[in-house]
């Protein structure tokens, strides 16, 4: 297994998660957890470059045939992988064929000689209510996720298990993004996987919350539907995507600096 301190270039795919919504970057844009992983392993080896070419609303077919070649062209020694959610919420949700595109990039990227690593994703009911009827859909791709990661040698950050990933302290309003807190855990769980050191905490709980009446959380719940699910839900309609017109944000490997 490749010395995680040894990485001289890191090349993040995939969709918003790993674009970095949820966190904004004090210079502007979005910073997120890949930017967090890459100053983590750039602390360790300052020669490190890292490039991102993530792009918010993307299936992981659309992951798979815009973001596989470019990446494998960068000729990285580590690639981080997201894709699977904007998949789970549509109507026609396939694991199967959802995965098949997810494995296929792995096969182009491990035969590269590239470490690979991945996520699996976490209960959606526990993070909102109306997403409970995803929870099957989410025990099947995480399955099948984790079979193809070690079918191929890839490394897993496995979430789900952990109550933690599903505080809404590390999710931002939308529900649908993570958090500043939320980039920073993933990051943390990343480079721990990875075989870094001193990342060992990246799951545990937070401290208690202050209890919520029944009124409020009801009013949480309007608020979530009128400001982020109902847009959301017209968009789709509409055929359109949040990606629609996007690019990425990190498209030639770089130096890496932590934001000022």
């Amino acid at each position: 297994m490749t010395d995680p301190g040894s990485f001289m270039r890191y090349v993040a795919i995939g969709d918003s998660l790993s674009e970095g919504l949820g966190d904004p970057s004090p210079s502007g844009g979005h910073r997120g957890w890949a930017d967090r992983l890459a100053e983590i392993l750039a602390a360790r080896r300052p020669g490190l470059t890292y490039a991102n070419l993530a792009v918010r609303g993307k299936s992981a077919a659309q992951i798979r045939a815009e973001q596989l070649g470019p990446a494998l062209a960068l000729k990285p020694d580590l690639v981080t992988v997201t894709a699977g959610m904007n998949d789970l919420v549509r109507s026609g949700f396939d694991a199967a064929s959802v995965v098949a595109d997810i494995e296929e990039m792995f096969v182009g990227l491990t035969a590269s000689g590239a470490r690979v690593a991945v996520m699996t994703f976490p209960d959606p009911g526990r993070i909102s209510p109306l997403a409970r009827r995803m929870l099957p859909r989410v025990v099947d791709l995480n399955a099948r996720l984790r079979a193809a990661a070690e079918r191929h040698g890839v490394t897993v950050l496995d979430v789900f298990p952990h109550p933690v990933t599903t505080d809404p302290r590390l999710w931002s309003a939308d529900r649908l993004h993570t958090s500043p807190l939320g980039h920073a855990r993933i990051a943390s769980g990343m480079a721990h996987v990875l075989g870094l050191t001193g990342h060992g905490g990246w799951n545990d709980p937070l401290p208690p919350r202050p209890p919520v009446s029944a009124l409020g959380a009801v009013r949480t719940e309007v608020r979530w539907v009128l400001g982020f699910l109902g847009p959301w839900l017209w968009r789709r309609l509409r055929g359109r995507s949040s990606g629609d017109g996007c690019s990425a944000k990190r498209p030639e490997p770089g130096p890496v600096t932590p934001p000022v």
